[in-house]
């Protein structure tokens, strides 16, 4: 039995090097970034219906009654739900030729704050590198206009492979009434950097890297009761796709990644939001 963990060990650490080898370089071809923009119009044409009814405002709110209880309860308890999602069309998969769709949801609640005080904390983008790193190690906001924001961040990942981007994204916010709000971020920029923090550091040219990350939307809701607010994540973002010979192990890490890295950005905003208080159980 060990001598079968080690050779397992051997054969994943083997397969994670051919992928990261493979990878060096990569182009996002057009057809693969249209593909990404028809997933997502479809993906925001369902978030429109559900933000014209407030009852369904959160993704667990349109899950089976006692699916919605059993979450709202483990919310409430401080646990963190993260949820694997796919968009289809006429209930088939859309096909993403040369890509691969990254889409999850995660929420959290936030006890004893209001939907002001969190927004408030969402939109200090010019101090989330202090709170994030090293996920986030530089940010700035590059401008505002009224709550529309064009913002800068250096994003760090070691996963399979270390991989550091310098990102922008426009970012906007949206009021329904005094306890719905929403916001939607679009990555406009992002450029893989080689070196980083050494003399010898520089970006690869955008769309011909690596592809470990093309394009990263996040749509954000809010909603305060239950005498805190909850917050939800939706996340799509856009990557190489993994090679066929691989795929029946690196997916499964690959589900991994964002389930792990959304759990850990929850964490960190409520307890930044709240200090070391938790949801009383």
């Amino acid at each position: 039995m060990r001598s079968q963990r080690a050779w397992a060990a051997i054969l994943c650490f083997s397969c994670i090097c051919i992928f990261a080898a493979s990878a060096l370089g990569t182009e996002l071809r057009e057809k693969t970034l249209e593909a990404f923009n028809h997933y997502i119009a479809l993906t925001e044409k369902r978030m429109a219906g559900e933000l014209e009814n407030p009852s369904e405002f959160l993704w667990i709110d349109r899950q089976p009654i006692k699916s919605r209880d059993e979450f709202y309860g483990e919310l409430l308890s401080g646990a963190i739900i993260v949820q694997h999602l796919e968009t289809r069309e006429n209930s088939a998969r859309i096909p993403i030729p040369g890509g691969l769709v990254h889409h999850w949801v995660a929420l959290v609640f936030v006890p004893g704050v209001t939907l002001s005080e969190v927004l408030a904390f969402m939109q200090d983008y010019n101090n989330q590198q202090n709170i994030y790193a090293p996920d986030i190690q530089r940010t700035r906001i590059l401008s505002r206009e009224g709550e529309d924001f064009k913002i800068y961040m250096r994003l760090y990942r070691k996963a399979i492979v270390t991989a550091v981007f310098n990102a922008e994204f426009d970012v906007q916010y949206f009021s329904l009434d005094s306890s719905h709000a929403y916001s939607r971020s679009y990555s406009t920029r992002l450029a893989e950097v080689v070196d980083p923090g050494k003399t010898t550091e520089h970006e690869k040219p955008v769309g011909y890297d690596r592809g470990f990350l093309w394009r990263l939307n996040t749509y954000s809701n809010f909603e305060e009761k239950d005498g805190g607010v909850y917050i939800q994540e939706e996340s799509i973002a856009l990557s190489r796709p993994v090679p066929v010979a691989l795929a029946w192990l690196v997916n499964p890490y690959l589900k991994s990644i964002p389930r792990d890295y959304m759990t850990h950005l929850l964490q960190v905003t409520r307890t930044a939001l709240t200090g070391t208080r938790q949801p009383s159980k």
